[in-house]
């Protein structure tokens, strides 16, 4: 497949600091919408043989030197050979409109991942596996319930984007008239993009934040606004998707198959997490009715809020020993 030119930043600038027990190198792999996807690929030194793997992305509106490459670095210390990406529309990859967010392709973009991990010289095709961080903890279910090769996923501190997008923070917009109003709002955005000639930002994390800031605002705020978390390419710490950058999630649920998902999952959520209801709910809907229960679980995390998970919230909150545990009892 042609790849499109990428720009690729060659110094690590990621928000975690480098490992020495891993290698490094920067990589780019095409989707089917020919879209080229960049990442960071990390491998455990002196490795020998063919190694399990794990494709990571998220959370939503984040970039690979966030939180992903955290996870993907400490699991390739781990043993794992990991890969971080950018999705489609996002930091580094390619795309020709940024700022997009598309629940097809998006889960497309995890598949072209396991693509990539699949036809490398040193994965064994047949322990491969996932993790999605916030939004992306939801696209990493999608991709499951699609994707047979993934052994074992790991969905955490997640967001169901289609459901929040359709109902609200906290299903407080769950009707037809919210819905209605939120879609003409869309389409009179489009037709003045078109206008303006380019596509209006919808802004990212609210700066400075309003006295009468929700705490879910702040917990944001305190990761994609300070040292902790700022990054350039963040949507999410600069100007946010475009507005009409998520228009098609108002239509397009991604868990409906969630219960045929046959692949180990592993649900982690934070206990005080504003967003644990997506995860609680989203276990629920896929052990109802399912054949295939027997290896999935919920787990959630003690005093912990939804950032906690991207990078520890400084308590060593993601428990990285458990992850080692679940992906070495499934991708053995």
């Amino acid at each position: 497949m042609k790849k499109e030119e990428l720009k690729l930043t060659a110094e690590w600038d990621k928000t975690f600091p480098k490992s020495e027990k891993v290698d490094h190198s920067k990589v780019t792999f095409v989707n089917r919408y020919g879209i080229t996807l960049a990442a960071d690929l990390y491998v455990p030194k002196n490795a020998e043989g063919r190694l399990p793997a794990i494709a990571v992305c998220g959370p939503f509106g984040a970039v690979k030197e966030q939180a992903a490459g955290l996870y993907a670095q400490t699991m390739a210390e781990r043993g794992f050979l990991t890969v971080a990406f950018d999705p489609s529309f996002t930091g580094e990859s390619g795309g020709n409109v940024h700022y997009m967010a598309s629940p097809d392709i998006n889960t497309e973009d995890f598949m072209a991942a396991v693509d990539f991990l699949s036809l490398h010289e040193k994965v064994d095709p047949d322990r491969i596996g996932i993790i999605g961080i916030c939004g992306w903890g939801g696209m990493a279910l999608n991709t499951a319930a699609l994707d047979t090769r993934i052994k074992a996923t790991v969905a955490s501190t997640m967001y169901d984007m289609t459901r929040v997008n359709a109902n609200g923070y906290f299903d407080a917009e769950d009707s037809e008239e919210a819905r209605y109003q939120k879609r003409a709002s869309v389409c009179a955005q489009r037709l003045a993009d078109l206008q303006a000639g380019e596509y209006a930002l919808g802004g990212g994390v609210v700066d400075p934040l309003p006295e009468d800031t929700p705490f879910f605002v702040k917990d944001y705020y305190d990761y994609y606004k300070t040292k902790r978390g700022y990054h350039p390419r963040s949507l999410n710490s600069n100007g946010g998707w475009n507005v009409i950058g998520c228009e098609s999630f108002l239509n397009q649920p991604i868990l409906k198959y969630s219960n045929e998902i046959r692949n180990a999952v592993l649900i982690m959520h934070g206990e005080k997490a504003h967003s644990c209801y997506f995860s609680k709910d989203a276990y629920a809907n896929m052990t109802k009715d399912s054949k295939y229960t027997d290896n999935k679980e919920l787990l959630i995390i003690p005093d912990a809020v939804h950032t906690d998970l991207y990078d520890g919230g400084g308590k060593n909150a993601i428990p990285f020993d458990k992850l080692t545990q679940f992906f070495t009892e499934y991708l053995k």
